[in-house]
């Protein structure tokens, strides 16, 4: 597994004291430019308890490895701030837990829209979870908000290393969740008697069943049931729930997957948490970005959709295929395109993408696709014969596979364990390309 080196410098960390929250940053993009250490918002979180819990949850995840638990690097969170709300997003350690805290209650200076990370140290690790009370609290995203600092004013540097596994989840997670529906919303005080129902062995699978106004557990697939695979990796939802106004439940209508989304309405702000098929498969494996990423118009597309991102609340299909002269559905995979370096994320709540820019060195993100890279050279190697009824022949090293180009099916091992579960195989993704090929050649 490939692994880059993220460098942070702070110019100082973030600290928490006498009500005022100062959150240092590092890098990013904002609409005035790439900046070392932005400043996007000064002002008050409104709601300040369920705020410092809900970023103390997201900093969680970020620190956590679900699957196979050992000490390791954590990554600092990364928000967003779109001059409607701040979006605080981590990825599990693993790769197969993301959090997102969107905080709505607002009242301040939007200073500058954009991406960046934040500092979370283990001093404001525990500043965060003494934050109580009804009191308002002054949030700060910049280092010129800082009200406590160290004595030497000594510059806060980290050095974590980033798998490309890791970075390409990111992208999985918005395409996977782009294609999932509620499938319950319960009261606050339902929600609180399902979470605290779940059982208590990290690895459980259980299967939310929907019955009347509630859920109940199965721990068997039914009819319009969402699966949580691994109970214990939903664990950061727990200290929030005495906040809980109401929870909602996201998976795929079609049960093509048993990964899903759990959100908790918070006041003034909503916690989310997506959770990949197995504790043992982080979204990065899941390969559904593939077939959008292997168009041969997609890069060019998102080159153009690109320029037309400008940090707004909500990504709309239909403005930008306006905008950009494209038919939506061009849109949509050049969204997908954009999200494999991190610059669109998807919000299950308002049904819609939206604009980020991860601040993470964009060669990283260059060859995260390495089924995509291998399906490329076996058509520049002339190794697909296209044949008649939607069929190909691709030659490789361990023999002819046979593959149904529209129905994605192949002889290849891969196919055979997966079905198409985690996306198309490599051998299934070269003959749709020599297929595209085909017909564009055609007079």
């Amino acid at each position: 597994m490939t692994s880059a080196v993220q460098a942070y410098t702070y110019t100082g960390p973030s600290v928490l004291a006498g009500g005022r929250l100062g959150l240092s940053t590092f890098g990013g993009t904002a609409l005035s430019g790439p900046q070392a250490h932005p400043r996007f918002f000064s002002g008050l979180l409104t709601h300040a308890a369920p705020a410092a819990a809900g970023l103390l949850a997201v900093a969680d995840v970020a620190l956590t490895r679900y699957h196979q638990p050992r000490p390791g690097w954590t990554r600092d969170p990364v928000v967003t701030c779109d001059g409607e709300r701040l979006r605080f997003e981590s990825f599990s350690a693993c790769g197969g837990v993301y959090a997102r805290l969107d905080v709505h209650a607002l009242d301040g200076d939007v200073l500058d829209r954009g991406t960046t990370n934040v500092d979370v140290n283990g001093p404001l690790r525990e500043s965060l979870a003494r934050v109580g009370g009804k009191d308002p609290l002054h949030l700060g995203v910049g280092a010129d908000e800082l009200t406590v600092t160290t004595l030497d004013g000594a510059v806060v540097e980290k050095k974590v290393p980033l798998p490309s596994r890791w970075l390409r989840g990111f992208a999985e997670v918005q395409v996977m969740a782009a294609g999932w529906d509620l499938r319950a919303e319960l009261a606050g005080p339902q929600a609180v008697r399902f979470l605290r129902s779940l059982p208590k062995r990290a690895r459980s699978t259980v299967w939310a069943v929907p019955a009347g106004r509630d859920l109940r557990l199965s721990s068997a697939a039914a009819r319009g049931g969402v699966c949580l695979s691994g109970t214990g990796r939903v664990v950061t939802l727990m200290p929030l729930l005495r906040f809980a106004r109401a929870l909602r439940v996201y998976g795929p209508a079609d049960g093509s997957s048993t990964a899903s989304a759990w959100e908790l309405e918070l006041p003034g702000m909503r916690y989310t948490l997506a959770v990949s098929p197995q504790p043992s498969r982080g979204f990065s494996g899941e390969g559904q970005v593939l077939d959008d990423l292997a168009t041969d118009e997609a890069g060019a597309d998102a080159d153009v959709v690109g320029m037309l991102l400008n940090f707004e609340p909500t990504v709309e299909l239909g403005l930008l295929s306006d905008r950009s002269g494209l038919p939506v559905e061009r849109v949509r995979a050049a969204l997908t395109q954009l999200g494999t370096s991190g610059r669109v994320g998807y919000d299950l709540h308002e049904a819609a993408h939206f604009h980020r820019e991860l601040p993470y060195d964009r060669d990283q993100v260059a060859e995260l696709n390495p089924r995509l890279t291998s399906a490329r050279k076996l058509v520049d190697a002339g190794a697909v014969r296209l044949l008649p009824g939607g069929q190909a022949e691709v030659t490789t090293d361990g023999g002819v596979r046979r593959v149904g180009v529209g129905d994605g099916t192949c002889t290849c091992p891969w196919w055979f364990d997966h079905r198409g579960s985690r996306g198309p195989c490599k051998h299934v993704l070269s003959a749709r390309i020599a297929a595209r090929l085909a017909v564009e050649a055609t007079p």
